[in-house]
C-alpha cells in the first residue's frame, strides 16, 4: 500500500477546492466561456526528472489553451514550478485561490 503525505490525495483525485473549481469550469463550459477542460490532463517536463502537472488544462471559449492551478495556499516549490513552466511553454498560466464564503466566495486570479 502506497502512503501519501498528510492531506495529500492520490494522483487523479480532486480535493474539495479543486472539485469546487471543476464545478465552476463546468458552468463556464455550459455558458460557452470554456470549450474544454480536464483535471490533471497535462504533464509538463521542466528539466530532467522535474515535471509540473497543472490542476486543470483548459481551452477557453476563444480557443486559447490555459493551465489553471488551484490553491488554498502556496508552497515555494509550487510557485517556482508554475513560473518556470510559464517561461518554457506557450500556454497561459493562471492560479486561482478560493475566497471564503464568509468573504463573498469566488476566486482570486493571478497570472504568470
Amino acid at each position: 500500500m502506497k502512503h501519501y503525505a498528510l492531506g495529500r490525495l492520490k494522483p487523479g483525485q480532486m480535493n474539495k477546492t479543486e472539485a469546487a473549481y471543476a464545478a465552476h469550469l463546468e458552468r463556464l463550459r455550459l455558458s460557452g466561456d470554456v470549450e474544454w477542460f480536464r483535471f490533471e490532463g497535462v504533464k509538463l517536463r521542466l528539466a530532467d526528472s522535474t515535471f509540473y502537472t497543472p490542476d486543470f488544462a483548459v481551452m477557453s471559449g476563444n480557443g486559447v489553451m490555459e493551465m489553471h492551478e488551484i490553491k488554498g495556499f502556496w508552497t515555494d516549490d509550487a510557485r517556482v514550478k508554475i513560473k518556470v513552466a510559464a517561461d518554457q511553454y506557450p500556454f497561459r498560466f493562471i492560479a486561482f485561490k478560493a475566497v471564503a464564503k464568509s468573504r463573498g466566495g469566488g476566486w482570486v486570479r493571478e497570472e504568470f
